[in-house]
Order: structure tokens, then sequence, then C-alpha cells
């Protein structure tokens, strides 16, 4: 399974779109690895759900991001948890133990953070 989570910096950006990059977290029976970063190719309408299911992500984890996307997403069958924050490392881990739910929270303004 792997996990991608829209960062800014290790933590986690309140918006997939304007992220810095997306932390890729491989999950084996060993665990956790460390992460790989991959840097943000650019927020075009549609791309980014596309560009992340060829990189065969089960799951992206993220503060915020509208309909659209979402739609994307599971339309690519990759699960959305929106409404995370903080360290994207500890929220995996979360994710993992089934201690982190996804909000449901759609941002429906695109100016600026969502919140």
């Amino acid at each position: 399974m792997k996990i991608a989570v829209a960062c800014n910096g290790n933590n986690i950006s309140q918006h997939f779109g304007h992220c810095e990059g997306f932390y890729i977290f491989q999950l084996e029976n060993e665990g956790i690895g460390e992460g790989e970063f991959v840097k943000n190719p650019g927020h075009k309408p549609g791309f980014l759900p596309k560009y992340l299911a060829e990189l065969n992500i089960n799951t992206i984890i993220s503060g915020g991001m509208g309909a659209a996307a979402v739609n994307l997403f599971n339309e690519n069958n990759i699960e959305v948890v929106v409404g995370a924050t903080g360290d994207a490392k500890e929220n995996v881990i979360k994710y993992t133990q089934g201690q982190l739910q996804s909000t449901g929270s759609i941002c429906h303004e695109h100016e600026g953070e969502c919140h």
C-alpha cells in the first residue's frame, strides 16, 4: 500500500493542490519507511489525481481539497482523507492504526488556504 501526504515541509498542507509536494510512504510488513518526497509538478485542474494514480497511490492525506479533486481521486480508486493537520509521518501512523478518519470537509474556497 502506498500513501501520499500533501505537505509543506514535513507538515500537512491545508490544500493539496497548492502543496510543495507529497511525501509518499510505502507500507510493508516491516512497517512504514521514511517516505520519499516528490515535488508538486504543478496545480492544473484534474492533473494531480491522475498523476498520483500513476504513482500507484492508494490513499491521499491532506488538510483539504475541492470536490472535483475528491471525485477524481474516487474515480481512480484512491481513498481521500481530509481534515488532517501536523506532521506527515505521524498522520500516516495514525491512519494505519485506525486513529485518523477523514472529516469529509470539502474546500469551496480556492483563493489562499482552505480551512
